[in-house]
């Protein structure tokens, strides 16, 4: 009979701090995210710009930005509407696609930082 040696691995502490890094690199993706949509959002009062929030449901690590105003989703779709320099519908969606690397980079880095 063959002798027979086992090692069992316990990562649920890993697995719990890589998780912790992700909950924290996906909010600050958001902030990022939010902070890169401030900048194209129009702007007459500031009031939709301000209206901006990050969330993070950790349970399903999924992280949004939104705006809450009635008119947040017009201003977003409507590309006939003029704008200041700068300022233009698919405030949201542009940022959101052209921000994807740096976001994964960010979520990224937080997971590293967990693990060490």
């Amino acid at each position: 009979m063959a002798q027979r040696s086992t090692l069992k691995l316990d990562v649920g502490p890993i697995d719990k701090a890589m998780e912790a890094g992700a909950v924290k690199g996906l909010k600050v993706a958001m902030e990022h995210l939010l902070q890169k949509s401030r900048e194209e959002v129009p702007h007459e009062e500031g009031t939709l710009e301000r209206s901006g929030t990050p969330s993070i449901d950790e349970a399903n690590l999924i992280g949004a930005v939104s705006y809450d105003t009635p008119y947040a989703i017009i201003q977003h779709e409507d590309l006939t509407f003029r704008h200041d320099e700068g300022r233009k519908a698919k405030y949201l969606e542009d940022p959101f696609d052209a921000e994807q690397q740096t976001m994964q980079e960010l979520i990224a880095a937080q997971i590293r930082r967990s693990l060490r």
